[in-house]
């Protein structure tokens, strides 16, 4: 039986150990995939410190993964040997429940999650579902489509459901591994984009990724200075911070929408006036279906939107998850596992 090599973690708080497995068979339904690249996302401590109900161990993380179908399951017809495709957060749906017979795949009741209810990319091969599949374009590397399976949908998808249309004011909240991504995508649809920040230190990047704007949240009130330019029809939140999204909310305009798309426990403390109101809205925003992946790589090749990546093989995963939870990574980073 051929080998490979993962990088499990095997108790809640532990840390990745490299392992040696049998090369999995896909089953009906499913592919194998070798895999190139594979992004470590945030998301990714729900396994490392048992943050998710049911989590089974040892579990494989990994929920940005790109690499070559090398073997078909039973059934698998639409898929080829030697295509390269990307998975996401979202690892399948059943195709029965109500949210799925009414094409609503993200919210399907017994869905699947990538490296979380099976295990995912941070290793040289994985199994997943046809429904988790998603095609890569050719003018992507793997190491930049990989954070896109992510970060890159969830924001591109966000700001493409936001309300927001060319010329509207839309403030992104954050400059780090999603922001820099927000920032992108806003200003390739086409809106007037502000940079919202703690400090002045990213002014600079903010304006080079396509801000127009730069807001020092540390320095003066953020959302009395969108107001002052009309109120932002859009607020993109991507910094995990309750705090720094309800402090917002009042530059919202008329109509404006703050989507959440950075993960925290903490409330939001935002009153029924505040959203009566200017009838604005809140909204949380999770990444899509390989569909909307699919759309979001074609439309990052179209207008030239990459990832800010720092790349660790697949030996040093253990430093490359300190770097990306430490905050300090610019902006994201992605295993390097295969040619």
């Amino acid at each position: 039986m051929a080998k490979m090599k993962v990088a499990q973690v095997g108790k809640p708080g532990g840390a990745f150990e490299i392992v040696e497995r049998d090369v999995p068979t896909p089953g009906g339904g499913q592919v194998r995939v070798r895999v190139q690249a594979c992004g470590v996302c945030f998301s990714d401590h729900f396994v490392k410190e048992n943050l998710w109900p049911g989590l089974q161990y040892p579990r494989v993380p990994g929920h940005e993964v790109v690499g070559i179908v090398d073997e078909l399951g039973a059934g698998v017809t639409i898929w080829k040997k030697g295509q390269r495709v990307g998975i996401g957060w979202h690892g399948g749906q059943d195709n029965t429940c109500p949210a799925c017979r009414k094409g609503d795949f993200t919210n399907c009741a017994s869905g699947q999650v990538t490296g979380i209810t099976f295990d995912g990319g941070y290793g040289e091969y994985m199994i997943a579902p046809v429904t988790a599949l998603a095609a890569v374009p050719e003018e992507l590397t793997s190491e930049d489509a990989g954070p896109l399976m992510c970060a890159g949908i969830t924001t591109f998808n966000a700001l493409r459901h936001s309300g927001a249309g060319p010329g509207d004011l839309v403030a992104v909240q954050g400059v780090g591994g999603l922001g820099h991504l927000g920032i992108q995508f806003a200003k390739k649809f086409g809106f007037d984009v502000v940079a919202v920040g703690r400090g002045p230190g990213n002014a600079s990047l903010a304006a080079k990724l396509g801000a127009g704007r730069y807001i020092d949240s540390s320095a003066v009130n953020a959302a009395e200075e969108l107001t002052k330019m009309g109120g932002a029809r859009a607020i993109l939140a991507t910094a995990p911070s309750a705090k720094a999204m309800s402090a917002l909310f009042d530059g919202l305009g008329a109509n404006g929408r703050l989507m959440v798309v950075g993960a925290e426990a903490a409330p939001l403390e935002i009153s029924p006036i505040q959203l009566i109101s200017g009838r604005r809205s809140l909204q949380g925003w999770s990444a899509g279906t390989p569909a909307d992946s699919e759309d979001t790589m074609k439309f990052a090749v179209s207008s030239g939107v990459r990832p800010m990546i720092e790349k660790f093989p697949l030996a040093r995963v253990n430093e490359a998850y300190d770097r990306m939870i430490s905050g300090k990574a610019e902006f994201r980073v992605v295993l390097t596992i295969s040619a």
